[in-house]
């Protein structure tokens, strides 16, 4: 059975940085459910970060900045965690070639997950297009990348998959 890593939060763990969870579409979840097998991973708590944490950003740049050390993540209170971010992405990267995972579903806005927006290292709320650590690994690994919010889409290829694999 093909697998899907998706972020803890958005299979109901409460391990965001407030304590708090995400969901995805039920109707969304239900297929996946009873499609593929759901591995659910959160790189900020697997690298030691705690729950619940100063929300954090990347400031100067993105995702793929941060993995060149042209960028840090850093919380709201001044700690930089751009190690803690880097340790959970290659952690999840590690589950993602040790399980054969091709495809990753990760929780758009997040340092860590964001897939196509983040926010802009300013702590003001404006999200910018980029994308997180852990996402900008994954992707550079060839491990497509979906959001909460693209999961049809990542279905669609599913479909396709095994529809050429018949």
């Amino acid at each position: 059975m093909q697998k899907v890593f998706v972020s803890a939060c958005l299979m109901g763990n409460k391990v965001r940085y407030n304590g708090s969870s995400l969901s995805l579409d039920e109707s969304d979840k239900r297929w996946l459910d009873l499609n593929v097998k759901l591995v659910g991973f959160c790189p900020e708590v697997s690298a030691g970060l705690p729950i619940p944490r100063a929300p954090a950003e990347i400031i100067g740049g993105e995702g793929r900045d941060v993995i060149h050390q042209q960028a840090r993540v850093v919380g709201d209170d001044g700690v930089d965690v751009t190690d803690a971010f880097l340790d959970g992405a290659y952690q999840a990267l590690q589950i993602c070639l040790q399980q054969q995972i091709k495809f990753a579903v990760l929780a758009e806005g997040s340092p860590s997950c964001g897939s196509e927006k983040i926010y802009d290292g300013t702590f003001s709320g404006k999200k910018v297009n980029g994308a997180g650590v852990t996402a900008q690994l994954l992707r550079s690994k060839g491990i497509k990348v979906y959001s909460q919010h693209s999961v049809m889409q990542l279905i669609e290829q599913l479909e396709r998959n095994s529809e050429t694999d018949i």
